[in-house]
Order: C-alpha cells, then structure tokens, then sequence
C-alpha cells in the first residue's frame, strides 16, 4: 500500500506553463496555424507532460500485462482459458500481433504475468504472478482489497523500473481470456450505464453468449456493490489482475512524467480505475484508437477521452497503442524538424 500511496502522492499537474509556451512554438512553424491538427495538439501534451519543449527522441515499450478470471465458469467466452497462456507466451516471443507491430514502430514488449491460472515457463515473462486468476465476480469479489492493491503495485514497479531504464513512452497492453467482461462491469459501476450497451462479442462471442454475458454482469454488480467513489473497491470486486496492472503503469508514467498510451476497451477500464484513483493522471493519458469493441465508444466518452485511430481494432494485447507511436514520432518531429516563419522571414499565417 505505501508503493501506491506514495506513487499518488508523486503525481502533479502537468505543466501548463510550458503548454503555452509550446503552442506558441508549433504556431510559429511553416505552416496554417492549427493545420496539423492532432499532431499539434500532441506535441503541447508531450510538452506539458515532460515540462521542456526540447522532445527527444523516444524510447518505447509496451507493457503486457497477463491474468485469467474466474467469470469463464459462467460460460462468457468463446475460447478456453488455457488461450490466456498460450498468448502470454506467443507475446513474449514477438509472434503476436502487438509483438509484430511494435516491432515495426521499434517498440519494445514487456510481458508480466499478474494472474496467468498456469505456471509459465519462459524467461521472457516476468512473473509477478498474484495469484492464479481472479475469483468468479458473479458470485462474489473477484479478488481482496490488498490483492487489488497488489495488481496495481505491481504496474507501479515494472513501469517505474522501465523508466528508470530510460524508455520515456509507455503503452498498456492485455492478455486474458475473458477480460472484456469485468472491463464492461467497472465501466457500468462508476457510469451507472446498463452493461446491455457495455457488452460486446469479445473474442467472436456468440449471440446467446452475449445475453449470458450480460446477465453475468448485471448479476456480478448486483452481488457485489462496487462502491463508485472507491476505485479499489470497484477493481477488486468486479475488475481483474491485469486490469489493476496496466492502472497502475498509468500511475507510475503520470508520477515520472511520462506518457502512457492507452489501449482499446479494457485498457480503458484500467484507465477508469487510474483517473478515479487520482484524476491528474488524465493529462497524462493519449487513447490511442477506438477499439471496435460495443462499449469502447462509450468508455472512452465517459473519461474525457478523443481517440486518435479508428480502424475497427478490436484484438487487445496493446496493439491499437502500438500503432500510434508513429503519430507520436511525426508530432515530434514536426517540432524538431520544421522550418518556422522566423526562419523565412515572413508572418505567421
């Protein structure tokens, strides 16, 4: 608990000053004011977000995090659990999709194993396992306080030890068959929103499954009673280990001042339980894509956030995040490269 505290104690107001500073840098460049759009409008965050208009170069990884849950018993999924360990291992090998497109971005994976319901064997997995898949939420918590707690400590320390390493940019990525539907759960917990507009197909769920799926949501928050004003009682009631994991990278960037790229659907649930856990994290945030998803839209809506891609993504692991580390290496460069007004000699159009 006092890795979490201390971490949300660590965590400011991004700077405004140099925000403004750096809108009149990216106005004085040789174009139409405010005719890159997006990419201006990322090159202020970084700015505020690393408190110098001077961007450097960046150092990318993608965190992984890995975890099973006990709401597969409720006949929720399209395919088995042991899906969670395969993946997990097939990530860390670089022969999934989020390992292929970082790749091609020149990002690194880091893949955790929080919560994987089997021993995994491979030293490319680092294993802060909690436990082995978080209990069935339909029935009761998906898991105790101080093991929610410990999820998002565990985020916390690998975030923390690979800024320490140098990487600048983070990305949150999952694995965990069945993890869209406590993602649905938290979302409808703090929204209030009927999980029937939450949930989706998953993993190719079928029409029935889905009408299951909804029940088992409506019933896991009806057990439950995930208290909306307590991000930790909503995680450990109906959230999941790798949930709480990404949640807590969020909080590591935001309290080191480094940027963290958010993912699809339940990457946003972990972004739901960060910016209620401490609501400056928002600042530090960059939603990638707009994942395909039922509830992606509205989750993302209900945060404040505007994604930056949309391209029917929908398969999870960090890949939508990786893909716009491009974006964010153009808005650098654009700063770093363009000529300005100055430079020519004529006034800023």
């Amino acid at each position: 608990m006092n890795l979490l505290q201390n971490t949300l104690n660590d965590i400011k107001e991004i700077n405004r000053d140099v925000m403004k500073e750096a809108q009149v840098v990216v106005d004085g460049l040789l174009k139409p004011v405010g005719s890159l759009g997006t990419l201006e409008d990322i090159a202020i965050q970084l700015s505020g977000i690393y408190g110098t208009n001077s961007l450097k170069p960046l150092k990318k990884a993608v965190v992984v995090c890995a975890g099973d849950h006990g709401i597969i018993e409720e006949g929720v999924t399209s395919a088995p659990q042991i899906v969670t360990t395969l993946m997990t291992n097939f990530i860390a090998e670089g022969k999934s999709g989020v390992g292929v497109i970082s790749k091609t971005m020149g990002a690194d994976v880091i893949v955790v194993d929080v919560g994987v319901n089997a021993d995994i064997d491979n030293p490319k997995v680092l294993d802060k396992k909690i436990k082995r898949g978080t209990d069935n939420l339909a029935k009761g918590p998906a898991m105790s306080r101080e093991e929610a707690i410990a999820s998002l400590e565990v985020g916390i320390e690998v975030a923390t030890n690979l800024i320490e390493q140098g990487y600048n940019i983070l990305a949150t990525g999952e694995m965990g068959i069945g993890n869209t539907t406590p993602s649905s759960a938290i979302i409808a917990a703090f929204t209030g929103i009927n999980p029937k507009d939450l949930t989706g197909v998953g993993a190719n769920l079928s029409e029935e499954g889905m009408i299951k799926k909804v029940k088992v949501i409506k019933s896991g928050l009806e057990v439950n009673k995930p208290d909306k004003n307590d991000a930790i009682d909503v995680l450990s009631k109906v959230g999941g280990l790798e949930i709480g994991a990404m949640a807590g990278v969020m909080l590591a960037g935001a309290a080191k001042k480094v940027p963290v790229l958010v993912d699809g659907f339940i990457s946003t649930a972990a972004a739901a339980i960060a910016i209620h856990l401490e609501p400056k994290v928002f600042d530090y945030l960059i939603c990638s894509h707009i994942s395909a998803e039922k509830g992606a839209e509205i989750a993302a809506s209900s945060l404040g956030f505007k994604p930056y891609l949309n391209m029917g993504l929908r398969l999870g692991e960090g890949s939508g995040a990786a893909l716009t580390f491009t974006i964010i290496d153009s808005a650098i460069a654009m700063v770093n490269e363009m000529g300005t007004y100055a430079q020519a000699g004529i006034s800023v159009v």
